[in-house]
């Protein structure tokens, strides 16, 4: 398994434009990757940032490092976000790799805890995160906030 940093590697950019987009966009959200991941590549700061991870030559999952995900908790950052794994290579923690390089970069860049926003109960928590709060998007759902100190 190898994970890429869109930031050190940019002719991935395109790659993981399609993947996110795939993933996780619809018609009118599909501008959104592409400008985040590509605005990450001369960003002069550490955030966002965007990984892949690969197995050989195939994407198997990814995530992104980003100032906020779209919740109303902006006093809280960096987020973890859009982590996602294919569903053929779920039961083998690989999420577990993405995790650990997301936190890794964030204490290396300074922050002394990251946050995610999910609706997933049970997974992050063998991760080192614990619940914070609530938190709510602007299309009005809401989504359970967790924190990891690192």
């Amino acid at each position: 398994m190898i994970i890429v940093s869109i930031k050190e590697q940019p002719h991935y950019a395109q790659e993981a434009i399609q993947y996110f987009q795939k993933r996780w966009a619809n018609e009118k959200s599909r501008m959104v990757y592409e400008d985040c991941i590509l605005s990450c590549l001369n960003a002069n700061s550490p955030l966002p940032q965007w990984y892949l991870l690969y197995d050989n030559e195939k994407i198997i999952g990814g995530a992104g490092l980003v100032t906020n995900d779209f919740i109303s908790r902006m006093d809280l950052y960096p987020w973890l976000c859009a982590l996602y794994i294919e569903e053929d290579y779920r039961g083998h923690s690989y999420g577990a790799l993405l995790i650990e390089r997301i936190k890794a970069d964030t204490k290396e860049s300074g922050y002394n805890s990251l946050y995610l926003s999910t609706d997933h109960v049970g997974y992050y928590e063998h991760y080192g995160f614990t619940y914070l709060a609530q938190g709510y998007h602007p299309w009005g759902d809401s989504s359970r906030i967790y924190q990891t100190k690192l």
